[in-house]
């Protein structure tokens, strides 16, 4: 009976660092250390489209950070954040 491969045991084929750039329009920018070059570029799409407008005090920052989370466990990328503030502020 074969075992199906959980993306937590896998390895991660890519890095993507999400950084508040601050108050003013674009709030976000997406770097990455690592994977290929048109993973990330549509994951950066797709996290712009779900932050572009949403600083991270605003509530509704929460709920698409988690669906940021969830689309990079599905993609298998090693995800940060860089808010400018500690994580326990956030």
């Amino acid at each position: 009976m074969s075992q199906i491969p959980t993306p937590e045991l896998e390895a991660p084929v890519g890095h993507a660092r999400i950084v508040y750039l601050g108050p003013v329009s674009p709030h976000w920018d997406v770097q990455s250390d690592f994977g290929d070059r048109a993973l990330i570029d549509d994951f950066r799409a797709r996290v712009m489209a779900r932050l572009q407008l949403v600083p991270p005090h605003d509530p509704q920052f929460r709920r698409n950070r988690e669906r940021v989370v969830r689309d990079a466990e599905r993609e298998r990328l090693l995800l940060e954040w860089d808010l400018g503030v500690p994580e326990d502020e956030a």
